[in-house]
């Protein structure tokens, strides 16, 4: 790639203050990742080139949310033909599904999918009725993965659903995953996932789109704009679990099999895009007592979070130990197979949120499973 290559884009941002909806254009150098934006509605410069060290090119497709001086901006278009020419067939969707045998592996596909270089642009947990699950399985076209015993699996249990980007998406998945049968994977592709984790062509792990046709459909039927799924968060015996946007990228699939097999339950998860007014609402109570609140505050609208109903008994107070002390060098020291001493970089980027009352865990969970969720 050359270091004079530059993309354009038309980008969105929802003033809340001003109750408006703005457009700019804005121009991505992969050389050194900065931004540049352009008002232009009112014909001025509204942003000189700034490096932005946590926007990628990856992260640069159409649909996407990039987080830019604390502004979530959605980019709604290229903004002109080279970008498109240059981006649009490289950038790739598929659907990815962890079926409900695989649930205790949550962490190692999630793994897996980001050290693959795919970018998980939505990701939930959803549960499945009979008729939900029976629709889903006839998008298969009577082909692998459809009929009535995939259906009752699929309905059987929660199932975590992504939509992943990236170059030829829908084949880079699939050769992940391997062979739909477990026995043909074990002996045509014994590292994918359904050779590690498949037991038979029901309980295979995992699902993913065969075409970009199927792809598109199986997105909108969980992730459209009419696409109604109800929470599966169950509202107690819970505390709320964030994994930092730094986190995510780098070690959500390790911190999500950590919590896993330390014997938690996960009852709902979801990727959230946070705007600012929304960090700062859900950390409202460090306000004036921790002085590094704004850069938190900042940290948590970077980029997407991993956000989690995790549930044990006592759970505010039993994941406050796995998470370890606020401060990841004092981790370290006193905690050192805690989760911030382990994935913490600082007091601002120390990899997760976990709730400090143990009146608040559920308040917390509520916060984005029952208010922030209505919204979405």
């Amino acid at each position: 790639m050359s270091t004079d290559d530059r993309f354009s884009f038309t980008v969105e941002w929802f003033d809340q203050q001003a109750d408006v909806l703005r457009r700019y254009a804005l121009t991505f150098f992969p050389s050194d990742s900065s931004v540049s934006m352009y008002d232009t509605k009112n014909h001025r410069q509204f942003l000189k080139r700034t490096e932005m060290p946590d926007i990628t090119l990856a992260d640069m497709y159409v649909g996407s949310t990039i987080t830019v001086a604390a502004r979530q901006l959605k980019i709604v278009e290229y903004g002109d033909n080279y970008t498109k020419n240059a981006l649009e067939f490289t950038q790739g969707r598929t659907l990815a599904m962890i079926k409900p045998d695989a649930y205790n592996n949550i962490g190692r596909i999630l793994s897996a999918i980001t050290q693959s270089g795919l970018v998980v642009a939505q990701m939930k947990m959803v549960r499945m009725d009979a008729k939900q699950a029976a629709t889903f399985s006839s998008m298969q076209d009577g082909g692998e993965g459809s009929g009535p015993g995939h259906d009752q699996h699929l309905g059987s249990d929660v199932v975590v659903v992504m939509e992943l980007i990236g170059n030829d998406a829908v084949n880079m998945w699939q050769a992940m995953m391997g062979p739909f049968h477990p026995g043909q994977a074990q002996a045509e592709a014994p590292r994918s996932i359904r050779s590690q984790l498949g037991s038979d062509e029901v309980r295979n792990a995992v699902h993913g789109s065969s075409s970009q046709q199927q792809a598109d459909q199986e997105i909108a039927f969980f992730f459209g704009s009419n696409a109604e799924w109800p929470t599966t968060a169950l509202f107690n015996n819970c505390t709320c679990v964030v994994v930092r946007p730094h986190a995510f990228v780098s070690s959500g699939g390790e911190i999500v099999s950590r919590i896993l097999a330390e014997g938690f339950e996960i009852s709902a998860m979801a990727l959230w895009h946070l705007d600012k007014a929304s960090a700062e609402e859900f950390q409202e109570v460090y306000k004036g007592v921790l002085p590094e609140f704004h850069d938190m505050v900042n940290q948590m609208c970077a980029g997407p979070c991993l956000v989690m109903e995790v549930r044990q008994e006592d759970a505010v107070n039993a994941f406050r130990k796995l998470a370890g002390p606020h401060d990841p060098e004092v981790a370290k020291h006193l905690r050192s197979t805690t989760l911030r001493a382990q994935f913490g970089v600082d007091r601002v980027r120390n990899a997760v949120h976990a709730t400090d009352l143990a009146e608040d865990g559920l308040l917390e969970v509520e916060y984005f499973f029952n208010i922030l969720y209505s919204r979405k």
